[in-house]
């Protein structure tokens, strides 16, 4: 049984950066894809970003294209998104999930396919 935590949310200034990690507990992580969703409070979830589980695609939203940036270490069982010029409307709970693809190189951020999800981390943007 797959399980994914994620770390690493908390509270930063608007221009801040923040890093936040999945790991993944199970069997090697390095045959799933994973993406990163994100929640408002009164909004529905949405997808951030994801990676393929050959780390050869990757894929984000518009509005964080250029100031985060998806990566995985297979080694460490763990993918990091690293969140910069952070923004007030970046505000939410993240959650990881992971996907497997019999074709490693899609990358596809529908929450609602996802095989596994995390609990997810809380990130708050405010001065």
């Amino acid at each position: 049984q797959e399980h994914l935590v994620e770390s690493g949310g908390g509270l930063v200034q608007p221009g801040g950066s923040l890093r936040l990690s999945c790991v993944i507990s199970g069997p090697s992580l390095r045959f799933y894809a994973i993406g990163w969703f994100r929640q408002a409070p009164g909004k529905e979830r949405e997808g951030v970003s994801c990676i393929s589980s050959s780390d050869s695609n990757t894929d984000y939203t518009d509005s964080v294209k250029g100031r985060f940036t998806i990566s995985r270490d297979n080694a460490k069982n763990t993918v990091y998104l690293q969140m910069d010029s952070l923004k007030p409307e970046d505000t939410a709970v993240y959650y990881c999930a992971a996907k497997y693809y019999s074709d490693s190189t899609i990358c596809r951020a529908d929450y609602s396919d996802m095989d596994y999800r995390g609990k997810g981390t809380l990130v708050t943007v405010s001065s």
